[in-house]
């Protein structure tokens, strides 16, 4: 049961490290298409940089896919390892990998009401006339259409493989 879990912790953090490697490669894309929109919204240049908005894979948008592909490894090798602390520690940190990739998909469904959110916080009278979800939609067409299937990929290895990692230790 330990190597079923092992492998799919491995195929999880592949999953993980997946995000950052595609916002590198198109992220810029997707900025340039989200500043684009903005621009034909009469919104001024640079207000994504000022207001902290990225699409590529800077800051946290690598260092926590990256953080979480690391702890999968490490797993992985206790389990493989046969160490007898790797079922409280799985048992621990699988869960915590569910209900941070829920906590991901849900940020994704409501990435428009919390951008909205966010600059009615800031108050500024520039960012509250902006169409955000014609501005996320922009960002979201620059990437390549098979990053939706990559992403659907995922999630499922995240869900599936971090339930089926999670019943494997605990049988174990």
């Amino acid at each position: 049961m330990y190597v079923l879990a092992a492998v799919m912790q491995l195929l999880i953090a592949a999953a993980f490290v997946s995000i950052p490697l595609v916002r590198h490669r198109f992220g810029a894309r997707a900025t340039a298409a989200a500043e684009a929109e903005l621009a034909r919204q009469g919104v001024r240049g640079g207000v994504l940089a000022d207001n902290g908005m990225r699409f590529d894979a800077g800051g946290h948008e690598t260092a926590a896919p990256v953080s979480v592909a690391v702890l999968m490894v490490a797993l992985a090798a206790l389990n493989l390892a046969g160490a007898p602390w790797a079922q409280p520690v799985g048992l621990v940190l699988m869960p915590l990998v569910l209900v941070g990739n829920g906590l991901i998909v849900w940020s994704n469904l409501t990435a428009a009401s919390s951008v909205r959110t966010a600059f009615e916080r800031k108050g500024d009278p520039e960012l509250l006339r902006i169409d955000v979800p014609a501005f996320l939609k922009a960002a979201e067409d620059a990437f390549p259409s098979w990053v939706r299937l990559q992403q659907w990929i995922r999630n499922t290895v995240v869900f599936g493989g971090g339930a089926t990692a999670l019943v494997a230790t605990a049988l174990a």
